[in-house]
C-alpha cells in the first residue's frame, strides 16, 4: 500500500468525506472509462467528439468532471466502439 492509498484510507474514515467520495465514485469511473477508450483507440478529444457528434469542449468538460454524463451519452459512447454497458446494483 503506497502513501496515497494510506492517505485515502485515512480520509475515508471521516463520514462526510466518505459520503462525498461514494457520491462521486460512479461519475469518475465513467470518466476513467471514457479516457481509457480514447487512449486505446489513440484518439484526441476532437476526434472522439467528431465520432460522437459533439464538440471537443464537451469532451473536455466531461473528462474534467464539470459536466454530468447522461445515459444517452454513455449509450452513444458504447455503440460508437461496439461496446455494451453493464449496470449492476450491488
Amino acid at each position: 500500500m503506497d502513501d496515497l492509498d494510506k492517505f485515502l484510507n485515512k480520509q475515508l474514515e471521516d463520514k462526510e468525506f466518505k459520503k462525498e467520495w461514494d457520491r462521486l465514485e460512479l461519475r469518475y469511473m465513467i470518466i476513467e472509462q471514457l479516457i481509457k477508450i480514447r487512449n486505446v483507440y489513440n484518439l484526441s478529444q476532437s476526434q472522439l467528439a467528431e465520432k460522437l457528434g459533439t464538440t471537443q469542449s464537451v469532451i473536455s468538460r466531461i473528462e474534467n468532471g464539470t459536466v454530468n454524463i447522461g445515459i444517452d451519452f454513455i449509450d452513444k459512447l458504447a455503440r460508437a466502439f461496439d461496446k455494451k454497458v453493464e449496470f449492476r446494483l450491488i
